[in-house]
């Protein structure tokens, strides 16, 4: 076991565990941050999606050490900044089930912090790797719209 302090939401956290003990249960086992979803463990589904540094990652398989001296964002840590893209999401009927939404959500804040308005090959390459079995992603696109169009994601 090792001691590592790890920035998430804003506010530093030390946690023990094994150098190779994917994030994700760090994130959820010890900080109790339920938004990053186990889906396949494989980084094929997108569910785990965090920002670090403000660019969208995947939790499932990559090791807690590598996070030290980063900033992570769940998708718990989105409510202040991105605010706008959950409020999106929710008036659009964007989840059904919801295992897979925290995922996009955090794939959509991290294409908003790259550029305020992204082009639809834009919007297809930030989702790609977010799988959604309940079929919302047209609901998912027309939240991402709105967005775009209103200009709402100017904000953050």
């Amino acid at each position: 076991m090792a001691t590592f302090t790890l920035r998430v939401n804003g506010a530093a956290h030390q946690v023990k565990a094994d150098p190779s003990t994917p994030l994700i249960f760090v994130l959820r086992n010890q900080l109790g941050l339920t938004g990053p979803k186990l889906g396949c463990g494989l980084e094929q589904c997108g569910a785990c999606a965090v920002l670090v540094d403000g660019k969208p990652e995947l939790s499932c398989v990559r090791a807690v050490s590598e996070f030290e001296d980063q900033d992570i964002t769940t998708a718990e840590g989105l409510s202040e900044s991105h605010a706008d893209i959950q409020q999106a999401f929710i008036d659009a009927g964007a989840a059904q089930c919801g295992y897979c939404i925290p995922g996009i959500v955090t794939a959509t804040a991290g294409l908003f912090n790259q550029t305020k308005t992204p082009t639809k090959a834009q919007i297809t390459e930030a989702l790609h790797g977010h799988l959604c079995r309940c079929g919302s992603h047209l609901r998912v696109l027309k939240a991402i719209d709105r967005l775009v169009q209103e200009g709402a994601a100017d904000a953050n």
